[in-house]
Formats: structure tokens, sequence, C-alpha cells
């Protein structure tokens, strides 16, 4: 099942990064990289036309409180974002009927690609996610031709969980992977459904 969550205030500092709630004066360090041309289009979104396209995301994202911001200490820039979304199918997918769980996803700079910021702040993400808020398990997902996010997973300890075609906000469709994580704290055992996309253990 999907778990409930809000970031309520929370802040997650590591080395190089902070992980907050979005504000409205990140609008500008916003803007600047969700406007260049192969970054949302990586996570299946188009880059940001205009501010007003930017505006609307950062007020959903303040009012739905559930994506940090990725700030870098070194620059004090917000150089990204993270998500800890709702997974979908959860009427179907009866392997997590008794769990709770989230699925995370993630957008960089691109100016800041190849830094190994990514995997330093997934990895304090679900860090939070299993420690403080006793979540069971996390999916994550990327499109096959993002090797990237491939690696900031594999990195992570996300395991292959099933091979899908998912929609993406440009009305494409693309061939994808969906990753698995348990919680190392707990004693989970999954008894999976839908073995016509599962490449769990495999």
């Amino acid at each position: 099942m999907n778990a409930e969550f809000k970031i309520d205030g929370k802040i997650i500092e590591t080395e190089r990064l902070i992980l907050r709630p979005f504000r409205q004066s990140d609008l500008e360090d916003f803007y600047n990289y969700a406007k260049v041309d192969g970054v949302g289009e990586m996570a299946g979104w188009r880059h940001h036309e205009n501010r007003q396209k930017t505006q609307q995301i950062l007020d959903n994202f303040i009012n739905e409180d559930k994506t940090f911001a990725i700030f870098y200490k070194k620059d004090g820039k917000l150089i990204g974002s993270l998500g800890v979304e709702k997974y979908g199918k959860e009427e179907v997918l009866s392997e997590f009927f008794d769990y709770q769980g989230r699925e995370i996803g993630y957008v960089l700079s691109k100016d800041y690609w190849g830094k190994g910021i990514m995997p330093e702040a997934v990895t304090a993400v679900i860090n939070y996610l299993f420690n403080e808020q006793n979540l069971d398990f996390l999916l994550c997902g990327y499109y096959d031709f993002n090797v990237q996010s491939k690696r900031v997973q594999e990195k992570c300890g996300f395991k292959p969980y099933r091979k899908l075609v998912m929609d993406t906000r440009l009305g494409t469709k693309e061939q994808g992977t969906l990753n698995l994580l348990a919680n190392p704290n707990k004693n989970i055992t999954f008894k999976f459904s839908h073995p016509e996309t599962l490449i769990y253990g495999n």
C-alpha cells in the first residue's frame, strides 16, 4: 500500500547537500535548470518554456509537500528535486498489500551531472524513509534510454523489479524498468504477482 507522506518541514543534510521543502524563493534557480532542453525529457516531461510553467510546478510542490528541493551547499543554489510519490497500480500489485511504501523520482540540473550528487541525495532520503518513517519498501523507475538514472538506482541498492512500457508526460510511451528496494532492517518476503512483467530475482 502507499504510505502516507508529507515532508512537514523535514531537513536532511549530507556532506554536500541540503534536502528541504521547496520555497517561493526557489523560482529562479528552479527555472534555470528546468528550462534546459534534455533535463526534464530524461524524466519524461518537457523542459519548461517559461517562468509561468515553473511557477505552476513550484506551487504544486509547495502545496503537495512531498518533493524535496536539492540545495548545493558549495555554491548556494537549488539544483534539483526528489519526489516521494505514490506508486501506481496499487490495487493490482498484491505483493505490497501488507506493506507500506512509496515511489521516488528525481531530476538534477545538467550542470551537476556526473558528480555523484544524485546518489548522495537518494541515499539520504532512503535512510530517512526506512529508518525514521519506517517504510517497508521503495520503488524507483527509469526509461531504458536513461542510463544515468539506471546507474544511480544501482548504486543506491535498487534491484530490477518489472519491465514495463511507461507513459510519459510528453504523450509518448517508453520501455522502462521499475526497480525495488526493501527495507533491510525488516524481514520482508514478497509473493509477487503478474509474472508476465516480473524480473525480480532473475
